[in-house]
């Protein structure tokens, strides 16, 4: 049964940082897509990040500069490095992998809150 297990997620200060972690209990995770995405209170999920399986990386241009998605494949997980967080990035964040199918975490909240 495929699963992918977020977590890191929790209440930071505005500026401050978080790490996320997806660990996917995935065969071929190497050939996977792995992306991050992110649904706040009254808004629709919307995509922060992904990493190919080749190591291309997107960004959503509200992240740009300030998230970073990496991948280890040997650990079969995806992170996201979150820095100078703000306010409106407070949301649960999902994390998905892409291969002929899309599987999808539970999510962790993220809270950027004085």
């Amino acid at each position: 049964q495929v699963q992918l297990v977020e977590s890191g997620g929790g209440l930071v200060q505005p500026g401050g940082s978080l790490r996320l972690s997806c660990a996917a209990s995935l065969t071929f995770f190497s050939l996977h897509a792995m992306s991050w995405y992110r649904q706040a209170p009254g808004k629709q999920r919307e995509l922060v990040a992904s990493v190919t399986n080749g190591g291309r990386t997107n960004y959503a241009d509200s992240v740009k500069g300030r998230f970073t998605i990496s991948r280890d494949n040997a650990k079969n997980t995806a992170y996201l490095q979150m820095n100078s967080l703000k306010p409106e990035d407070t949301a649960v964040y999902y994390c998905s992998a892409k291969y002929v199918r899309e599987y999808w975490g539970r999510g962790t909240q993220v809270t950027v809150s004085s």
